[in-house]
């Protein structure tokens, strides 16, 4: 059975275009993002630059004889392009750095998938530095057909902007890692 990509009926706040601080989210505040297709060229680039070439990528035949209809993309790809996604999303968040990732890969992504993201805030807290604070991104990938092919959770160090105005620290990256 295929699971549908989640409710975009969910609680919080679907966001508009534009950049948010740390203080101006809250949980459950979401937002989705455009479509990539994957390409042979992304799945041949990622080979080259991971080192991953085992056969499940690289080989049509080895694909088929274990079921699948041709190569899969890597599943560390799809988050780096879930990832890509976000930061170019019309909706940014003045963040510092990824502080880890959990991820599931819960399907396959197929060489010609378009693959999507909806981007929910699942939790805010202060860092220790009370010049940041940490948030929890939950991230659902779904492909064309609305199958969630994977699903996980980033940790996003952000500036905590200034009590006296709302725009990010000069030389603050706002697009996230």
């Amino acid at each position: 059975m295929t699971a549908p990509a989640s409710d975009t009926s969910a609680a919080g706040r679907a966001l508009a275009p534009g950049l948010y601080g740390f203080e101006e989210l809250e949980v459950g505040d979401h937002f989705g993002t455009s479509r990539i297709m994957v390409t042979e060229s992304h799945v041949v680039g990622f080979a080259g630059l991971s080192g991953d070439l085992f056969d499940i990528h690289m080989d049509d035949a080895f694909a088929q004889a274990h079921g699948f209809p041709g190569r899969l993309a890597h599943g560390l790809l799809g988050l780096a392009m879930a990832d890509g996604l976000k930061n170019r999303a019309p909706v940014r968040i003045a963040g510092i750095a990824s502080l880890g990732w959990n991820w599931r890969f819960r399907r396959p992504i197929l060489i010609g998938d378009s693959i999507r993201a909806r981007i929910t805030v699942t939790a805010r807290k202060p860092h220790r530095n009370p010049e940041r604070g940490v948030l929890t991104l939950g991230f659902v990938v779904s492909n064309q057909d609305d199958i969630v092919v994977q699903e996980g959770e980033t940790f996003l160090l952000c500036a905590r902007q200034p009590s006296s105005g709302n725009a990010p620290a000069a030389g603050h990256d706002v697009r996230g890692g």
